[in-house]
């Protein structure tokens, strides 16, 4: 038996890079505890709650287009829907959906 652990999507806008390139194709792994854990320290989680998401998924998208280190910066600079898109999609992956 094997376990799916990393899951592939496809943002609805994409992101713009520096260099005014669009990345909608990407990859997120399954979350572990740590992933949930460790942001939990970090002073902008500390001083804004809300932040935890951008860190937790800055942890567990592994790809996005063709950026292979997906920084806090990265998912900063998401468009609100594609943000969204990322955490519903991350809910559903972990098994945090009904």
């Amino acid at each position: 038996m094997s376990l799916q652990t990393e899951f592939e999507f496809l943002l609805p806008k994409g992101y713009l890079d520096a260099d005014n390139q669009l990345h909608r194709n990407g990859f997120m792994r399954l979350s572990r505890a740590v992933d949930e854990i460790v942001p939990m320290g970090d002073p902008r989680v500390q001083a804004n709650p809300a932040y935890s998401t951008v860190l937790i998924l800055s942890r567990v998208v592994t790809r996005l287009g063709e950026i292979d280190t997906i920084t806090p910066t990265v998912v900063e600079g998401l468009f609100a829907e594609d943000l969204q898109f990322l955490q519903t999609f991350y809910r559903k992956v972990n098994g945090l959906v009904n």
